[in-house]
C-alpha cells in the first residue's frame, strides 16, 4: 500500500519510518511469498502490476480493519493519558493551540501531545494522526468531522510598513509575500495573483516563513486574521475605491477530524474537546 500511495520506494520509506533498503529487502520477501512481481522497476520510481493492483483492495479491507481494531482497543482506556497526534498548520499550532497548552496540561498531567505541524494534509483516515485541523473536508473514510468557524484572512504587516506605504490607492503598490507553485490553488494564492498586479518580492510554500519575512518588514502577505495580532502585526489600510473593486478577502473553511474509533478514547476526547473550545473563539 506505501508504495502504490508513494510510487518511490523512498517516499514508501519514509511514510512507513523506515529506510529504503529496508523497504526494498521486505518487497523482495513479498514478492517471493506470493510468488509474483508487484512493482516494475525504474528510474522514475515504481508502478504497480497487475497482481499488486488485484491484491491492493484487500490490503486496505485489512488496513481499515486494523485501524478498527486498534481503535476498539483504545478506547478502553479510562484515564486521560498518552500521546494524542494533533495534525495542523504551522500558524495554527503556534496562535490557537501553543498558548493554550499550559491551562490543558495542568488540567490533564498525564497527557502528551506529538504536534505534527505542516502546510500539508495529513490522512486521518489511515491513523497517520488521532486529530487533524484541516482547511479541507475529508471525503472519504469512517470519520468523524466537526465543522469549526472560518479562518479570514486579511493584508497584514508591520506597523512601520503601514504608515509607510498609508492608504493604498492601488495593489502594485504593496510588495507582496505570497505562497509558491505547490499552494497555488489555496485562496490566499488566487486572490493575490488576482489581485497584486505585480510579482510578489518573495515566494514561499511556508506560511511561517512568509509571516517571518513580513515580521522583518520587506514587504505585506495575507494572512490569517487571528495570527495577525499574535505575531506584532497590523492590517494594511486600503481606500475606499479601491476596496469597491476588490473582491471579499480570502476565507478558508476549518475542520476539526478524527477516526470514529478514537473520538470516545479519554485522552483524544480531551484534546478534541479542548480543540473546539479554542476554535470556536473568534
Amino acid at each position: 500500500m506505501a508504495l502504490c500511495r508513494a510510487r518511490t520506494l523512498g517516499e514508501a520509506a519514509r511514510d512507513l519510518g523506515v529506510d529504503q533498503s529496508t523497504v526494498s529487502r521486505r518487497l523482495v520477501t513479498l514478492e517471493e511469498t506470493v510468488a509474483a512481481s508487484l512493482f516494475d522497476r525504474g528510474r522514475g520510481g515504481v508502478v504497480a502490476t497487475e497482481a499488486a493492483e488485484a491484491l491492493l483492495p484487500i490490503a486496505e479491507e485489512i488496513e481499515h480493519d486494523m485501524a478498527r481494531f486498534a481503535g476498539a482497543a483504545e478506547s478502553l482506556e479510562r484515564d486521560v493519558s498518552g500521546v494524542v497526534r494533533v495534525a495542523c498548520p504551522p500558524d495554527a499550532a503556534e496562535v490557537l493551540i501553543a498558548p493554550h497548552l499550559p491551562a490543558l496540561l495542568a488540567r490533564h498531567p498525564g497527557l502528551q501531545l506529538d504536534l505534527q505541524a505542516g502546510e500539508g494534509v495529513v490522512d486521518v483516515a489511515r491513523r497517520v494522526a488521532d486529530i487533524g485541523l484541516r482547511t479541507v473536508r475529508p471525503e472519504t473514510g469512517d470519520l468523524i468531522v466537526r465543522t469549526l468557524p472560518p479562518v479570514d484572512w486579511v493584508l497584514a504587516t508591520t506597523p512601520q510598513l503601514t504608515r509607510k506605504l498609508g492608504t493604498l490607492q492601488a495593489w502594485h503598490e504593496v510588495p507582496w509575500v505570497t505562497f509558491g507553485d505547490r499552494f497555488a490553488h489555496v485562496p490566499a494564492a488566487q486572490w493575490v495573483r488576482e489581485h497584486g498586479q505585480v510579482a510578489p518580492i518573495v515566494r514561499s510554500d511556508s506560511l511561517r516563513l512568509q509571516i517571518a519575512v513580513v515580521c522583518e518588514g520587506l514587504g505585506a502577505a495575507l494572512l490569517p486574521a487571528r495570527s495577525v495580532a499574535h505575531y506584532g502585526l497590523v492590517p494594511v489600510r486600503v481606500g475606499a475605491k479601491l476596496r469597491r473593486s476588490m473582491t471579499r478577502w480570502p476565507r478558508d473553511d476549518l475542520f476539526l477530524v478524527t477516526h470514529r474509533a478514537l473520538r470516545s478514547v479519554p485522552r483524544v476526547a480531551a484534546v478534541w474537546d479542548f480543540l473546539i473550545e479554542h476554535g470556536e473563539q473568534r
